[in-house]
């Protein structure tokens, strides 16, 4: 019988397949326990369970690839660490040898024991990661019974469950996965994120879905309104027809664009750089057209290894970036370790009480005697083949800037004397992302070449909301009278002074968000290859002059709701 729900439009897009309902991560397993002398034989089932789940896990970090990696291997980096979490494993060895419980119950016992400690906890950040924790003990579990921790798709089916972790996403589209339905979530959770990069059609919030849909259900999803129709009758079919003839123009018309302009109405051409980690990113970009490549990621060098990459390995890649730009500018950030991105080498603190607001970007940086210095060298000798420019994440001081100016500057000298080819000029920027910085950049803008507004954690740290955290879905929002008139504030003040200013977050891969940007006076944009056509196609179709002559009326706003019906009335 045909039946129809709305959840939240996560990654547009639409499909039509069979359901696939997949119960939630709690373990439901019946107490069980052992004799005595099978106490020792249990620890190692239960020890040889968690080292395939480790092999597992790197099996699946070494096929990812690009921007792919980033999303993905932050995740996997984590899943890791919990793997070698001593409290964890040492808990599960105690709960067997002295409660003689089985192992699949002793996982039980201590995901509640782990998630009893997190509830009790003041931070939101730390509440969050219990689907981390559910995650890892549900891959034990699996492997505990040699079954595949990943739910296993097929072609043509739509998955059902109550939230997807991204490092599911990947495989489940490579294995003909159509769309997936989630209970839980945010539209601008990481999963929802890596699902628009990937075109996977996503429906979040669908709170009812796991009550009304049963195993083998038509549905026909469609990810950009959100709307859900089970057992659909023939004018669903024609409606779903008609989006995906509709999506199939666009597709082609987005093609045409790989080699247009990125040119307003009114004629004037706005810079589009690419976000990339890898050749394959670079290459994309390339393709696309993009400016350059407005921010690339040095963290792959560092994860998942034992030692720390030295000066001629991060040399190697730098040059190969450059060199595969042909002369288009190539933006490389300096290390960004931290929070939730930590690493095998020690650099990045495991146990920090608020990893987010600790010891991570350029202050690790700056922490670890000859970690800078020896990236710092491997940028300035890849400067000599092409265009390059220096980017520090989570600035906060004046006087982070001086030190790292200062350094740099010794590097330059250093590396020309050894007789290494060196540009003549290496700007040196900063990335906007913390508030202080915002509110600060009058006293060290004088001191940097150029700027990047990183919105994911402006965003976070202004409205002190956690992004990941679904319970602060509504909180967490770019569409903020205070988060506006900070990226106002620093536009202008990057404009009177002659600095070019990008964005390199979320917000400006969203063509959604392209009249309001514009509008605030942003002429760079820096964001995943995955939505470089449509937002250009966004930028083409809008008058410029017009949407800065309404930016008033965009900086009175006082609510959400007023910056929405901004953004409508001024959306062409």
């Amino acid at each position: 019988m045909r039946q129809e729900f709305i959840g939240h439009g996560a990654s547009r897009g639409s499909a039509l397949g069979r359901a696939r309902v997949r119960l939630p991560h709690a373990l439901e397993v019946v107490e069980e326990r052992i004799p005595r002398s099978a106490a020792e034989a249990e620890i190692a089932r239960l020890h040889d369970a968690i080292a395939h789940v480790r092999g597992e896990m790197h099996a699946l970090r070494e096929r990812l690839h690009g921007a792919l990696a980033h999303e993905v291997g932050e995740f996997l980096d984590l899943h890791t660490l919990l793997l070698d979490d001593p409290e964890l494993l040492q808990g599960l060895d105690e709960l067997i040898r002295k409660g003689l419980y089985r192992a699949d119950y002793a996982l039980r016992l201590q995901r509640d024991r782990i998630a009893s400690v997190f509830d009790t906890l003041d931070d939101a950040y730390f509440r969050s990661r219990i689907e981390d924790v559910d995650q890892v003990i549900g891959r034990i579990h699996a492997a505990l019974h040699r079954h595949d921790a990943n739910v296993q798709g097929v072609a043509g089916e739509i998955l059902v469950t109550d939230s997807i972790a991204p490092a599911e996403l990947a495989q489940l589209q490579a294995q003909g996965v159509m769309a997936i339905v989630t209970t839980s979530g945010s539209t601008l959770s990481h999963s929802a994120i890596l699902a628009r990069s990937l075109h996977l059609p996503l429906v979040v919030g669908a709170s009812l879905a796991m009550q009304r849909i049963n195993d083998g259900d038509v549905l026909a999803v469609d990810g950009g309104s959100g709307r859900v129709v089970v057992e659909p009758d023939a004018g669903d079919l024609r409606a779903h027809r008609a989006r995906m003839r509709e999506l199939a123009r666009e597709r082609k018309q987005l093609h045409r664009l790989r080699r247009e302009p990125s040119r307003t109405l009114d004629g004037i051409d706005i810079k589009l750089y690419a976000n990339a980690e890898s050749r394959e990113d670079v290459a994309e970009a390339h393709a696309l057209g993009a400016a350059g490549v407005g921010l690339y990621r040095t963290e792959f060098l560092f994860l998942q290894r034992h030692e720390l990459p030295d000066e001629d390995e991060q040399f190697r890649v730098y040059r190969d970036v450059v060199l595969g730009m042909t002369g288009r500018a190539v933006t490389i950030r300096t290390l960004d370790l931290g929070a939730d991105k930590a690493d095998r080498t020690g650099l990045a603190l495991r146990d920090e009480p608020n990893p987010a607001l600790g010891l991570r970007g350029v202050r690790l940086s700056l922490a670890r005697d000859g970690l800078l210095d020896t990236q710092l060298r491997a940028l300035v000798r890849a400067s000599g083949y092409g265009p390059l420019r220096i980017l520090l994440p989570m600035v906060s001081s004046r006087e982070e800037i001086r030190t790292v100016r200062a350094r740099l500057n010794r590097v330059i000298e250093e590396v020309r004397a050894q007789g290494h080819e060196v540009a003549d000029q290496i700007p040196l920027g900063a990335m906007i992302e913390v508030p202080a910085a915002a509110i600060a950049l009058p006293s060290f803008i004088g001191s940097v070449d150029f700027l990047s507004i990183g919105t994911n954690d402006l965003v976070q740290y202004l409205l002190a909301a956690d992004r990941n955290n679904e319970a602060l879905g509504e909180l967490y929002t770019p569409l903020h009278p205070a988060v506006l008139r900070m990226l106002s504030s620093v536009i202008k003040l990057g404009h009177k002074r002659g600095k070019p200013v990008a964005v390199c977050g979320e917000m400006a891969g969203d063509a959604h968000f392209a009249p309001l940007l514009l509008a605030l006076g942003l002429m760079e944009f820096s964001l995943h290859p995955a939505t470089l056509l449509e937002l250009r196609r966004s930028i083409r179709a809008c008058d410029l002059s017009q949407l800065q002559a309404n930016a008033k009326g965009l900086l009175r706003a006082r609510d959400r709701a007023s910056i929405e019906q901004w953004l409508r009335d001024n959306t062409p």
